[in-house]
């Protein structure tokens, strides 16, 4: 067979295939449509959930481990995970808030938990997003909590103090900074740098290395910095994939991060509690009493029961002077026995205790 009528034969089986993906995907939305339709009869009065974060971690999961190749699992998920945006969209559109503006890597991190079917609202700083939520404008909302390099964010952890949110997932995104320049910038007279206080953190070394006498501008997100030197000649920006995309920018150095594995975990906040989905995360909040020992009596029931804790911050507490309040994430759901039992252990030995949220481990 010569080469041209086998790539014949291969290119037909492709069309033949599409017509099978394309009716197979048309009935999965026909089926969401059904969906949508029984849980507005059921809910009568009530607003009805279309959204269950605990069953699309279950489906991208059962995805996952049914993946035959060639793709990897998370390029299968990613797929998949645009499929049940489009088809939730027939249901009922996600309205969710992000930080801001348009660009950050909030964005990506959204885009990437609920698939570009999702209507995406930029909000001007955190605790914005936070109100929003809260106001019923959104569904839901997406903000940073922690950087594997720079760690937490306090302004994200100081919001929940004071609101009623639930955390409703989770999501990680690799974190890659790129140079970027304008088509009017002087490349070899470049001055002055733009980024976020936490991107220049992350790139420090690279910086020092490379630019250490420029001037380092701190503004309020990378999309920001991205914008300024649309008008300055003499100015670069340090951003990702999506402002360079966005404000149309050329790299002139990628991937300038220090650390290769720079990660940053958001949170998905909402108004609802999460069922289990078998593989689940809680966050709690817990106020100490003032005592020797405290911090131990708090940490000592985790360990006694065998749950994996995952992280543990300090705050000062806004109450009185000197006292802290400790956010704690562990492995495991609020509705799980043993998790009750422990925090049940907790509250009687603590001056307040409020469960954030039970959500799934993030899957992408």
């Amino acid at each position: 067979m010569s080469t041209e009528n086998e790539l014949k034969g291969l290119r037909e089986n492709i069309d033949a295939i599409d017509s099978q993906l394309i009716e197979l995907i048309s009935e999965r939305a026909r089926c969401a449509e059904k969906v949508a339709d029984v849980k507005s009869k059921a809910s009568e009065n009530e607003v009805a959930l279309f959204y269950r974060p605990e069953r699309e971690a279950q489906v991208l999961r059962s995805v996952m481990e049914r993946n035959p190749g060639p793709f990897s699992n998370e390029e299968m998920a990613r797929l998949f995970r645009e499929i049940m945006s489009s088809c939730l969209a027939l249901e009922q559109p996600v309205r969710v808030a992000f930080l801001g503006p348009e660009g950050t890597f909030t964005q990506q991190a959204a885009l990437k938990h609920f698939g570009k079917s999702a209507v995406a609202k930029p909000m001007g700083a955190i605790d914005e997003v936070f109100r929003e939520v809260a106001a019923g404008a959104v569904n839901y909302g997406v903000v940073p909590v922690e950087n594997s390099t720079e760690g937490v964010v306090n302004h994200t952890l100081d919001n929940f103090i004071e609101s009623s949110v639930r955390i409703c997932g989770e999501v990680e995104l690799r974190i890659h900074h790129h140079l970027l320049v304008a088509d009017t910038t002087k490349i070899k007279q470049i001055s002055r740098v733009y980024s976020h206080a936490q991107s220049f953190a992350q790139c420090r070394k690279w910086l020092d290395a490379n630019y250490p006498t420029v001037e380092r501008v701190a503004v309020n997100s990378n999309a920001d910095a991205a914008k300024r030197i649309k008008s300055e000649w003499h100015s670069a920006a340090i951003a990702g994939d999506m402002a360079q995309d966005l404000y149309d920018l050329q790299p002139i150095e990628e991937k300038i991060e220090d650390h290769p594995d720079n990660t940053t975990r958001f949170l998905i906040i909402g108004s609802e509690s999460v069922a289990p989905s078998g593989n689940d995360k809680t966050s709690i909040v817990v106020s100490l009493r003032n005592k020797p020992g405290a911090l131990h009596d708090l940490l000592r029931p985790f360990y006694e029961n065998g749950i994996d804790l995952t992280r543990v911050e300090t705050r000062p507490s806004r109450n009185a002077k000197w006292t802290y309040i400790f956010f704690v994430d562990f492995i495991g759901h609020c509705e799980d026995e043993v998790v009750k039992s422990v925090l049940d252990s907790i509250a009687a030995n603590s001056g307040d205790l409020r469960i954030l949220g039970s959500y799934p481990i993030a899957v992408l």
